[in-house]
């Protein structure tokens, strides 16, 4: 695998550009984690206990729907097969996941049974005590024939299947096998979150991502090292007929085992704050990269990241794309400006949010001179955002500037303007202009060389459509790359 930081945000770039165009499915425990926050002053004098001053009470969707939180963060497309009770919990935790982007949800209703609620009492940010409501035992046969049959619907838009196991009674024995032998018929990969202390029952998973202490009490055998935990991870492959393990192991990364295969990813978070949920994060983001059909190495890569963003903040998250680009390790100032369209809008959203103006220019910048660096410091004085368009290799052949060029490929082109301070974001087009950015980015300022005029500048009609304006450039008499390449041939 390579360790070129450059390839690892075009991994994670690719795939958060990508999970738009796959599918989804969440087959498991559904949720509602409450949270009662207050401050604790004295102890009660009818018992030994604490008194809670309430403050307020804070909900959202856990289990599975948390699950489903983090894949419509990601931008996959998403279905949601559970079952709720009959009761006023189950309206809140439906409208925790109604208003989520690119979500189905299909949700049964148990009459004998209540919407499952844990509820969290929490004085400044120590959790005191915990109430579960819930019941356990597995749903009743008729309803899980149900639910076996929205799921069969579900597999003909299916890229990825996720068991998301809580033991809270929807995945009973009988189910999970049968789901897994109906995504497998597809040819349909199947992850598992998986629960209790006998993994034999999802014989046949794809992937199966227990956590530490998980691991070490399904297999009774130590964790603690990185070969430890191979063997375990082995152990589960050969008794419990599963293909793949990720291990997540809290400060410690997580780590990869296949049969002949095994590596290990540190942690990337800095300030770990609260651990909760990332285990849901973590299934959500190998889901996502494997339906966009990246390598296991990217994958484990990206899934990392991903709990690396969550765990630095309180409570249950889940990862947004700026987040997961800019923790991604290695040297964000200069790297991580080279952007996907769909990841750079995202960041615009955010620039525009905090009220920041925003320029474009666009070019081949094959071999940079003064020239260069003038229009970009003319271009980043007349906004606070600069975005650089990039063509291409293949559009800059299409140019025609000479079957030689470019002289640099795109990659290093991009790296190199990316060390530009006064450049905030590169952006590769493969076009032959850059309309569709423009159209797509809706820059303020629209920034060309003085060599152009405002009738033949790409784009200026509809940048002033909505407001914007063109700049031109004052150019340096003298500088270009082609009559660069012309004294060197001479």
């Amino acid at each position: 695998m390579s360790e070129n930081p450059f390839i690892h945000l075009t991994s994670i770039a690719s795939i958060l550009e990508n999970s738009a165009n796959h599918h989804v499915v969440v087959l498991g425990d559904v949720m509602l984690d409450m949270f009662v926050q207050g401050h604790v002053s004295r102890i009660s004098p009818e018992a030994p206990i604490p008194v809670l001053s309430m403050q307020k009470t804070v909900s959202m969707a856990g289990g599975a729907g948390n699950v489903i939180r983090n894949l419509s963060t990601l931008g996959v497309n998403s279905t949601l097969i559970s079952v709720v009770g009959d009761d006023d919990e189950r309206n809140v935790l439906l409208g925790h996941l109604q208003p989520l982007s690119n979500v189905h949800l299909d949700m049964l209703t148990a009459y004998d049974r209540p919407t499952t609620v844990k509820t969290r009492y929490i004085s400044g940010n120590q959790q005191i005590l915990r109430v579960d409501n819930e019941i356990t035992s597995p749903i009743e046969k008729s309803l899980s024939d149900k639910v076996l049959e929205r799921y069969k619907q579900s597999l003909e838009k299916a890229d990825v299947i996720i068991l998301s196991d809580y033991g809270k009674g929807v995945l009973t024995d009988d189910l999970i096998q049968e789901a897994i032998c109906l995504a497998q018929d597809k040819q349909i990969p199947v992850l598992v979150d998986p629960k209790g202390d006998d993994y034999r029952r999802y014989r046949g998973a794809t992937v199966l991502t227990p956590n530490r202490v998980e691991l070490e009490l399904a297999t009774q055998m130590p964790v603690k090292t990185d070969e430890q935990v191979v063997q375990a991870c082995t152990t589960l492959i050969e008794t419990c007929g599963i293909y793949n393990v990720l291990a997540t192991r809290s400060e410690q990364g997580m780590s990869w085992v296949c049969p002949n295969i095994a590596f290990h990813r540190a942690t990337v978070a800095q300030d770990v704050a609260d651990v909760s949920g990332a285990g849901d994060t973590v299934i959500a983001a190998l889901a996502c990269g494997l339906a966009c059909g990246s390598s296991f190495e990217a994958i484990v890569h990206f899934a990392n990241t991903c709990a690396g963003v969550v765990v630095s903040k309180l409570g249950t998250a889940v990862p947004h794309p700026e987040e997961i680009l800019k923790k991604a390790p290695f040297d964000y100032e200069r790297v991580s400006k080279v952007m996907t369209l769909s990841a750079l809008n995202d960041l615009v959203e955010q620039w525009r949010g905090r009220g920041l103006s925003v320029g474009f220019t666009n070019g081949c910048f094959d071999i940079l001179h003064t020239g260069h660096l003038s229009l970009i410091e003319q271009a980043k004085k007349s906004c606070d955002r600069l975005i650089l368009g990039l063509n291409s290799d293949d559009s800059v052949r299409r140019l025609g500037k000479g079957e030689d060029r470019p002289i640099n490929n795109e990659n290093s082109r991009a790296t190199v303007l990316s060390s530009i301070g006064n450049v905030d974001a590169v952006v590769i087009f493969d076009e032959d202009t850059p309309l569709n950015l423009i159209n797509t980015i809706r820059p303020d300022v629209l920034v060309k060389g003085s060599d152009y005029t405002l009738q033949t500048v790409v784009g200026a009609d509809e940048v002033a459509s909505w407001g914007g304006r063109v700049l031109l450039a004052d150019l340096i008499e003298g500088q270009s790359t082609t009559n660069t390449l012309a004294k060197i041939r001479s």
